[in-house]
């Protein structure tokens, strides 16, 4: 995942010294510099959270250009959804 032949940036960044621990005990059984470890946890985060946070940005970006689903469709897609998940199992049983 890390890719070491693309251009880097130094930061200096404080720890709690637990957290720092944790990613010494990881690179040793992975065999891995302390860096490497910690460059594949930022970019897991940014992957998933990270992600996450643009997707809700987006969303609120959404609503305030007035582009929304009326809370009656939204309940009334929930209702269809859930009917349609209770059936096969009723004929089921």
């Amino acid at each position: 995942m890390p890719d070491e032949t693309s251009p880097s940036t130094h930061v200096t960044l404080r720890l709690p010294h637990d957290v720092v621990e944790a990613f010494d005990k990881l690179a040793a059984v992975l065999e891995r510099p302390r860096s490497w470890v910690m460059l594949r946890a930022l970019r897991h985060y940014l992957k998933a959270e990270g992600a996450e946070v643009r997707e809700d940005v987006e969303a609120i970006a959404e609503l305030d250009r007035g582009r929304s689903v009326p809370a009656q469709q939204v309940l009334a897609d929930v209702d269809d959804i859930i009917g349609r998940r209770k059936s096969p199992r009723a004929r089921k049983r």
